[in-house]
């Protein structure tokens, strides 16, 4: 069953309490102030059953132009807007303005009420209607029944009521995205109750004992009971309005204009990417970085708006443009919103949001402009992976592509895996839903190429770059960036681009090429290594050797015990390899023969003094030749047959 919340909109003391009234019985005027001064100053609320046995919720909204804010944040949530034009005045100024805000919030249903009939003649009358038909001309309710109708003696009451059941069915429910969401448009406290919150609940469900947010200031509360239509129910829906009792927060610390969600499902921001129109009764171009009011929801918040790729928009004109608010805001794409300006306060334009959580831009950027046609007009398949390449290689998690697509999330995963079959994107982790768009990802790999191959270029001498560095030098951090970076590795290990040894990292043709004088230094240092026997010189007093190439040789030591031509033993010592292969092999032959060495008797094998002995027999127990056996090495290859 489909719910739907009707609103008035109209020129103040056109009558549209006392038809609300006459529809519902209810006197939706609560103030004091109201009742003496005669008109509405705050949003009222009713309900009026229809003929089928449905039931509508019903906002009246104030007509005075004092408070058009409270009528933007009454309109918000509304599916069928009753259009009130007292027969005795016509159209009047709030008759326009109110009708450009329904436009602007996307209401495409609705009708208009020719009130105070009783006022006026036939032939009156009939001009009135003439005269509010022409208005309509090119507006959303051109061809709207047009319904006389007096609040005073009830006449055209029930064809009223007819037309509002006719259109009603055929009012498609605003697109829920599933997220719980409902902006506050009342705070009230109850007597035994505590604190209650009123608002027409826009997207997802909300149950008794569940716990919400209240954003933007991230307060927690507990829902501690429900009410839609004056009734109190276990759980209410997307398009009812809805009274919530809630535990654990003070009326203090609410207000109209913040918004109840399901924990963690939003997140705040005072960066909007939006589509603008700016209204052709605005009467002024609009300037690029225009201080103005922003209305979404039930908030107003100033904002700047920063114009893409133009200085001015003249009034009829659309563009695109980032809204930079004064204070943070929690919406989802395709929210929309309505521009009033900050002196004189005026509605002057409005539009659609279509990205609620973007990076600042460059207003000259050649793509920019294209990223925003996407965002705003693409399928939702360009839109999602647009969304995911503005994510960049963090990647991003389902819940927040779902509030920065407006795309509901059972869609979405449909979507989702059909890009994955394509590779135009790729799970992270199921766990956390987290996903990362394929051109990013595809780029990413070239980049870890490419730093690598420019590493190798730099550093010829050295085997590879460490992962720790490689992930720094690509901007990836803890968490996610592991996560991915990790991927990304595996990815080119599989194509055999890349080969990951522990913890170094390198292009997998990639070899220690060394020529000319390099190559002659290489030679040299062998030599020295091979002649030194089984007493070589200490690192530092190979680098002693060669004053003036203390670096080079250094690399070359590090690419000959990688290669294995050299054989590090200790931190400061290295033999060459086939000097100790003789050594191992006339130990072991030593061994057999004794049973067993010590270092008196590793001295008399090779005449070397303690400097050498010790290190050498500690290399060859490393190495699995020996073990100890109390004081002494036996062979380990004995103990273990």
């Amino acid at each position: 069953m489909k719910h739907l919340v009707m609103g008035t909109a109209g020129h103040v003391d056109h009558g549209k309490t006392a038809l609300v009234k006459r529809l519902t019985g209810v006197d939706t005027d609560r103030l004091k102030e109201e009742k003496q001064r005669g008109i509405t100053i705050e949003l009222g609320f009713a309900s009026l059953t229809l003929p089928d046995g449905r039931t509508l919720g019903v906002v009246d909204v104030p007509g005075h132009e004092r408070f058009v804010r409270h009528m933007v944040a009454g309109a918000a949530g509304i599916d069928l807007v009753v259009l009130v034009i007292a027969a005795d005045e016509g159209v009047m100024p709030q008759t326009r303005e109110h009708l450009q805000i329904c436009t602007l919030l996307g209401i495409a249903k609705g009708l208009v009420a020719l009130t105070k009939i009783d006022m006026v003649d036939a032939e009156w009358l009939a001009l009135v209607r003439e005269d509010v038909r022409e208005f309509l001309t090119g507006t959303f309710l051109e061809g709207a029944a047009v319904v006389p109708v007096s609040a005073l003696t009830g006449a055209g009451v029930p064809e009223l009521i007819e037309a509002i059941a006719r259109i009603a069915a055929e009012v498609e429910p605003a697109a829920d995205v599933g997220i719980f969401r409902l902006p506050v448009d009342r705070v009230f406290t109850m007597k035994g109750f505590g604190t209650v919150v009123t608002g027409t609940l826009i997207s997802g469900r909300v149950a008794v004992g569940e716990e919400v947010e209240v954003t933007p200031v991230g307060l927690r509360a507990k829902v501690r009971g429900l009410q839609v239509h004056n009734r109190a129910v276990e759980s209410a829906e997307a398009g009812q309005r809805t009274a919530v009792n809630l535990q654990g927060v003070d009326r203090a610390t609410i207000a109209r204009g913040y918004l109840l969600a399901a924990p963690d499902s939003l997140m705040t921001s005072q960066r909007l990417d939006c589509r603008y129109r700016h209204l052709a009764a605005a009467g002024r171009n609009l300037k690029n970085r225009t201080l103005v009011r922003i209305h979404t929801g039930t908030s107003e918040v100033m904002g700047r708006i920063i114009l893409i790729d133009r200085d001015e928009l003249k009034p009829g004109e659309e563009g695109f443009c980032q809204v930079v608010l004064e204070e943070p805001l929690a919406v989802v794409a395709g929210d929309r919103f309505v521009v009033r300006s900050s002196s004189p306060v005026t509605t002057i334009g409005g539009g659609e949001i279509v990205d609620p959580l973007p990076a600042k831009h460059k207003r000259s950027a050649a793509t920019v402009r294209e990223e925003f046609s996407v965002l705003a007009e693409g399928d939702p398949e360009a839109r999602v992976a647009m969304v995911m390449a503005r994510a960049g290689i963090g990647g991003i998690r389902e819940g927040g592509l779902v509030v920065r697509t407006g795309i509901r999330r059972t869609d979405l995963r449909r979507l989702l895996e059909g890009m994955f079959s394509s590779r135009t994107a790729h799970l992270v982790d199921r766990e956390e839903g987290r996903v990362l768009s394929g051109p990013v990802y595809a780029d990413l790999l070239a980049r870890i190429s490419g730093e690598l191959r420019q590493y190798h270029e730099h550093f010829p001498l050295r085997e590879g770059l460490s992962r720790e560095e490689l992930r720094g030098t690509l901007g990836m951090g803890e968490g996610a960036g592991q996560k991915i970076f990790a991927m990304a590795l595996r990815e080119l290990e599989r194509r055999g681009e890349v080969a990951v040894e522990k913890d170094q990292i390198r292009l997998a043709g990639h070899q220690v090429r060394l020529q000319g004088e390099m190559g002659d230094l290489r030679g040299s240092l062998a030599v020295l290594y091979r002649e030194s026997g089984l007493a070589p010189p200490t690192l530092k007093e190979v680098l002693e050797r060669f004053p003036d190439r203390k670096k080079e040789i250094a690399s070359l030591i590090k690419v000959m015990t990688q290669e294995g031509e050299l054989v590090r033993i200790s931190e400061d010592l290295n033999f060459h390899r086939e000097v100790l292969a003789g050594l191992r092999e006339a130990y072991r032959n030593n061994l057999v023969r004794e049973g067993k060495a010590t270092p008196a008797s590793f001295r008399e094998l090779t005449g070397l003094s303690r400097k050498y002995i010790i290190p050498l027999m500690e290399y060859f127990d490393m190495t699995k030749l020996t073990m100890r056996a109390g004081e002494h090495r036996i062979l380990r290859e004995r103990q273990e047959r």
